[in-house]
């Protein structure tokens, strides 16, 4: 059984002569002018939208897309003002590309343009881990959507949704359950469960990331400060998205390939409303950066493993980070990376912390692919602090070693 994938392929356009840029400017800026007015003019309906717009010179794909669009800026996005940076939008009617490897860039792009015989092509220089599905686009295996171009300071870029069909994962009866914990020492750390036993895990260091978190809140903190040009704000801004957006790209990826060395594999991620850790640098940065990379993150991985067939379910993920993964009882984080289970009866003492979370995800789904009701064990111990030393002072030893390194690991 099939089923219907959405994504969003990405294009740069070629360098273009004077001529074609200045007729991409002109409509870039009338339709974001027909935009404006449609809004300022409250159209809540295409066919008001269509009385403001029938008269700007725009191509009939771009006026079609407003007539869809601007009766949702309010009721469905909740719009106050219109951001100045608005892609141009066009309907799929102006999905039309062509291939010829004779050419520097094989694809080439038809820019709409109002009247008969104005249109040009463009040269696209795609993202090349996307080719096959702008083969399939011209194949007819994908359909498109809408299309947006938008200009980056001195370069153009162009996003075609498109559609297409992919195998619909099943869930076999000897599934094995894969948890993916995100954070920020290690931005991934993934478990597989085998026997409720935690198997192979990875980790991707977050180091970088979170470098270019503090790096992004600096620069733009510094600028704002200077009172810098809103558009040099916007440039690094955009600077430091797409070098993290890479980082996510690669990061999900290499998430994706470790679920895949698993016989059926099943990967189960935590539900963003339940997230638990937080960035440090200011509620600015939080509503800008941090809940994007972690739902970016998450949201690239489920696509990925869309696209191979692997089912993706999501689990309520509270206390993941604090309790055991063997006795399900709560325990302590002595450090960052460490977690101690300080129950004399449970054979784990000290355990890697993002390990001990991933494999806490993976098994809180149910064999009938229902999220676990979950309730942390009691913990006996004195809320005084009287008895915290208690384990470690009269806790015999453990039957089975604390396992703090990937080495400990093996099937």
């Amino acid at each position: 059984m099939s089923k219907t994938v959405t994504k969003t392929l990405q294009a740069t356009l070629a360098t273009p002569t004077t001529g074609k840029e200045q007729r991409l400017q002109r409509l870039l800026d009338t339709y974001r002018d027909a935009l404006q007015d449609a809004f300022d003019a409250g159209a809540s309906t295409m066919s008001a939208v269509n009385d403001i717009v029938t008269p700007y010179d725009l191509p009939y794909q771009a006026k079609d897309a407003l007539k869809s669009y601007v009766p949702k800026l309010r009721d469905t996005y909740n719009a106050e003002e219109l951001d100045d940076e608005h892609p141009v939008r066009l309907v799929n009617r102006a999905a039309k590309f062509d291939y010829s490897e004779e050419r520097e860039y094989g694809f080439v792009w038809q820019v709409p343009q109002s009247g008969r015989g104005t249109n040009f092509w463009i040269p696209l220089r795609i993202n090349p881990e996307q080719e096959s599905l702008w083969f399939d686009l011209l194949d007819g295996d994908a359909t498109a959507g809408e299309l947006r171009l938008q200009k980056y300071r001195t370069s153009w870029e162009l996003h075609v949704t498109v559609n297409y069909s992919v195998e619909e994962s099943t869930e076999s009866n000897d599934s094995t359950y894969i948890g993916f914990d995100v954070g920020e020492s290690a931005l991934i750390t993934g478990c597989a469960l085998k026997r409720d036993v935690p198997r192979e895990p990875i980790l991707v260091n977050g180091s970088q990331a979170r470098h270019l978190c503090k790096e992004m809140f600096t620069t733009l903190r510094r600028l704002q400060s200077r009172d810098a040009a809103e558009w040099r704000v916007d440039e690094r801004f955009h600077h430091y998205q797409n070098a993290l957006t890479d980082i996510v790209e690669k990061a999900s990826r290499q998430a994706v390939e470790y679920a895949g060395s698993f016989e059926n594999p099943v990967i189960v991620l935590e539900d963003l409303s339940y997230i638990r850790e937080h960035l440090d640098y200011s509620k600015w940065m939080n509503r800008r950066l941090h809940n994007w990379a972690f739902a970016r993150l998450q949201g690239r991985i489920e696509d990925k493993a869309t696209e191979e067939g692997i089912p993706v379910k999501y689990v309520n993920a509270a206390y993941t980070s604090q309790t055991c993964h063997a006795c399900g009882r709560l325990g302590r984080r002595s450090q960052q990376a460490e977690f101690v289970c300080p129950h004399d009866d449970c054979h784990i003492s000290e355990f890697q912390a993002d390990i001990n979370a991933a494999a806490n995800i993976a098994g809180r789904v149910d064999p009938w692919g229902e999220s676990v009701r979950w309730e942390p064990g009691r913990d006996d111990s004195p809320q005084d602090g009287s008895a915290c030393d208690s384990a470690t002072v009269h806790r015999e030893t453990s039957p089975r070693t604390g396992q703090m390194t990937l080495s400990a690991y093996s099937d």
